[in-house]
């Protein structure tokens, strides 16, 4: 229902009660459903899927529609980023957040900061989600009751077109809740596992769920050593259990991202099953490096396969996991990637080692022979050194077109003496353009970065630190801090209206009417910033 079809409801519903209710003002309880449009996570991550999947149909007819998020780890970041985009961009079209199993990892968990080895606690998963969409509908209620106190403020000085234009734009008010990719790593367990946390974070409000093809167990880290991959039909139950997740609790459009750690993973824990030649455990088990063996000279403990009518013994570690042949990574990625998209996933998330367009073009042209649609997410990774690497990118093409690079050591790139050179700057152009370039070229349909909150508090902490325990003192918060709040029109230096303190004022008179006890009186400090 419209504003002005809340109000008529309510009005409604308080005469019906013979005059007991007539303490109760119906435009106060219009504008409280109006700050309360979402009653539950489920009703979240309904309107949050149909959101995604309008993207991906717009992203299927334009590349140049695609879509970004921010990783966040906790709900205050995840508001401030949703205000922001409002206040520069006047929409939150196409711009979504995204949850990062790292960061829970490194940030929430009760051992303290752990590595991203799904050692943490897996209930904060849907907590962080739950958290991100409180802090969010507070925006919305925040931002609302400002318009609702401008309206009021209208009526009272007369001003009927100014407060004609506020009812409109509160009848087409464009809410913070945007669509959330939650990161459940590798299921932290069994499909059943799986399939219970997928719930949680649904009911939570999750709309996508991110799932990677590691072992529960060993899983690590998409960008360090030591990874460990599961054959293709235990991946496949995982994806079958986050969809049976989304149907059970009603949101059909849920979307399941089919994540392959393949291209940088040399290992597998088990031998996948086969029962013919050519089927996906024989293919898995093909990628596997192996020696021919006499069936006299089998040793005890050994793992053997047939191939091609050959004895082979795959090679083992003393870890007791086998290793694949080197080289095999694209294919393999290929493979899942194929694999997961013809089980059931909707988008596919390939971890790479660096941020080069073509060579993760290279394998989206192979998966789109088979699946013409397909569409990846891809982490525009911290983990990424982007200026050494697209510094090195253009040395390349420089050096391949006979350009004269004698000028630039490839090895020393990073150094701050080649900033200004014309290398740097076509480099900075070329990170500048990576996310329409990879979207035009690669199907990368969403581009995020997985912790870029992680490394701008740690930064803009060091820089405060540096100047108010040094000689600035208080002047290193205010000249850095403060006075750029005040002049960049920053919400949150008002930050007792930020927690919530007119909206709780707001409540009180609905309340109390003339009695209430409010805390936005002409003596609250924050109205210097007016």
């Amino acid at each position: 229902m419209t504003y002005k079809d809340e109000i008529t409801a309510a009005s409604r519903l308080i005469k019906g009660h013979d005059g007991t209710w007539s303490g109760v003002d119906a435009e106060a309880v219009a504008r409280l459903r109006a700050q309360n449009r979402f009653k539950t996570g489920l009703d979240i991550a309904k309107y949050t899927a149909a959101i995604m999947r309008e993207d991906m149909a717009a992203y299927d007819a334009d590349p140049a529609a695609y879509t970004q998020s921010l990783g966040c780890w906790h709900g205050f970041v995840g508001q401030q980023k949703l205000i922001s985009i409002k206040k520069h961009f006047g929409s939150t079209k196409r711009r979504y957040l995204y949850l990062s199993g790292w960061m829970v990892a490194a940030l929430r968990s009760e051992f303290g900061p752990l590595p991203d080895q799904s050692m943490h606690e897996k209930t904060a998963v849907p907590a962080l989600i739950e958290e991100l969409y409180t802090f969010l509908k507070q925006a919305d209620a925040r931002e609302l009751g400002l318009m609702f106190r401008d309206l009021d403020a209208a009526r009272a000085a007369g001003d009927a077109a100014k407060a004609s234009a506020l009812l409109d734009a509160i009848e087409g008010y464009e809410t913070h809740v945007v669509p959330i990719i939650a990161d459940i790593d590798a299921g932290f367990g069994n499909a059943e596992a799986t399939y219970l946390l997928a719930k949680k974070m649904i009911e939570a409000g999750a709309c996508a769920l991110q799932i990677e093809n590691q072992v529960s167990d060993e899983k690590q880290c998409g960008h360090q050593d030591g990874k460990v991959t599961v054959p293709h039909e235990d991946f496949i139950a995982k994806i079958r259990a986050c969809r049976y997740a989304f149907l059970e609790l009603g949101v059909d459009d849920g979307i399941v991202v089919a994540r392959t750690d393949s291209l940088g993973a040399g290992l597998t824990k088990q031998i996948a099953y086969s029962e013919e030649p050519g089927d996906l455990g024989d293919q898995y088990n093909g990628f596997l490096d192996c020696d021919e063996v006499d069936a006299g000279a089998i040793g005890n403990g050994d793992v053997l396969i047939s191939r091609e009518g050959k004895l082979l013994k795959p090679k083992r570690l003393r870890s007791n996991l086998f290793q694949f042949r080197k080289g095999s990574g694209v294919d393999r990625v290929v493979l899942d990637c194929v694999t997961s998209l013809q089980n059931g996933a909707d988008l596919l998330w390939i971890e790479t080692e660096k941020p080069h367009v073509e060579q993760i073009a290279s394998m989206v042209d192979r998966i789109r022979e088979v699946v013409p649609n397909a569409k990846l997410v891809y982490n525009n990774s911290p983990s990424f050194n982007w200026t050494l690497n697209f510094r090195q990118q253009v040395y390349d093409a420089w050096q391949e077109a006979g350009k004269d690079v004698s000028a630039y050591d490839r090895e020393k790139l990073m150094s701050v003496d080649y900033d200004e050179t014309d290398l740097a700057i076509e480099a900075d152009k070329k990170i500048q353009s990576f996310q329409r370039d990879a979207s035009a070229r690669a199907g990368i349909f969403h581009h995020l970065i997985t912790l870029p909150t992680y490394h701008t508090a740690a930064l803009s902490t060091d820089n405060l630190a540096k100047l108010y325990f040094g000689d600035d003192a208080m002047l290193g918060y205010v000249k850095n801090v403060q006075r750029k709040e005040i002049r960049e029109g920053i919400a949150c230096v008002k930050h007792q209206n930020m927690a919530g303190s007119d909206i709780g004022d707001d409540h009180k008179e609905y309340f109390a009417g003339d009695a209430a006890l409010k805390a936005g009186g002409k003596d609250n400090t924050m109205n210097q910033f007016s």
